[in-house]
């Protein structure tokens, strides 16, 4: 098995400018080791589940996650079996919660293919979520104790974030700190458990596994602003995504946020299309045609841009390395993508 495409305009640590060309081999192998795990655990003796349960992973996918946790352990002693099974643990557990994520949404498509539950049925898209989630945990628990209580945590605050992402800001709450504390929980969690997996387990010290954990959550919260953008700006060819689906859904992500918060009577129509109903295909098209040229999308682009820059201070007090350089590089590269 070969390291996955890369999605056209998405970052590839792979790719990254200045990395050097043993720490991509380096990376290329350890994601060859990660796939050939993920694989293997997911096959099961009923080839209903087998199918099932491979259905995401066979339609490919960035593999963000698991690359982070990879490039991490280099600040290490390098990549050795307990950081793939670490990478592995971290990308199973995303997999599992796209399952659930798809049913939420009542999605048709993901990564360009049938979403599991338009497949498969919700019933059984929520329960091949949870083996995965069993799989992904059964993986780490061969990593020891500290790494359970880890993924423990990270499982109930990614849920977390899920359930408070699906509800509204509470009265009295500033509607963009809640958004964002919604995305540390719902993203950057993960992410965060990726990177700090890879300095764990690589050896480095506690304050490197610390800083690891730390770049990871605001990397993550970067990569879902980002995630945001895209799904106004981009076209349904370049994601594999239909655009605008989370206005359809009513979701107010930061965009939507700094339009509904601004006191402009030009604003007026925009701000009564994203309070309505966005089902409707020409109230969606309208509302995404106003929205791309609203000032809130350079606004909100701006706010992306600089959590990227906070995660990368993080970096600052790593020693200089082709890891920490490849580092820096992955945050820029995660909030410049198309897709």
């Amino acid at each position: 098995m070969t390291a996955e495409p890369t999605q056209r305009g998405t970052p590839s640590v792979l790719e990254l400018p200045g990395a050097s060309e043993r720490l991509r081999s380096r990376l290329a192998d350890g994601l060859t080791a990660v796939n050939a795990l993920i694989t293997a655990r997911v096959d099961h003796d009923d080839p209903f589940i087998a199918e099932a349960g491979s259905h995401l992973t066979a339609a490919g996918g960035k593999r963000f996650r698991p690359l982070l946790t990879l490039l991490a352990a280099e600040l290490g002693a390098g990549i050795d079996e307990r950081v793939v099974a670490a990478a592995a643990g971290v990308e199973l557990t995303h997999l599992a919660s796209l399952y659930h994520d798809d049913v939420m949404d009542e999605a048709d498509v993901r990564r360009g293919a049938p979403s599991a539950n338009a497949a498969y049925g919700n019933s059984t898209a929520i329960l091949v979520g949870d083996l995965l989630f069993g799989t992904a945990s059964d993986i780490v628990a061969d990593l020891g104790p500290e790494a359970v209580k880890i993924q423990a945590q990270t499982f109930v605050r990614l849920c977390s974030g899920q359930i408070r992402d699906d509800r509204p800001c509470p009265a009295g709450t500033d509607p963009v700190d809640y958004y964002l504390g919604v995305l540390a929980d719902k993203t950057g969690v993960l992410i965060a458990t990726a990177a700090r997996y890879g300095a764990m387990f690589s050896g480095c010290d506690a304050a490197t596994v610390e800083t690891m954990r730390d770049f990871g959550e605001r990397l993550g919260v970067a990569f879902q602003l980002a995630d945001d953008l895209i799904d106004i700006e981009s076209e349904a060819d370049e994601t594999g995504k239909t655009p605008g689906t989370d206005l359809r859904e009513g979701k107010r992500t930061l965009p939507v946020l700094y339009v509904l918060g601004s006191p402009d009577p030009a604003d007026a129509r925009l701000r009564d299309l994203l309070t309505g109903d966005l089902t409707d295909d020409a109230r969606l098209d309208e509302a995404l045609r106003l929205l791309r040229v609203h000032p809130a999308m350079d606004r909100a682009r701006e706010h992306t841009y600089a959590v990227a820059r906070e995660a990368q201070d993080v970096l600052a007090t790593l020693p200089d390395s082709d890891a920490r350089d490849a580092l820096h590089a992955l945050a820029t590269g995660v909030v410049t993508r198309v897709g």
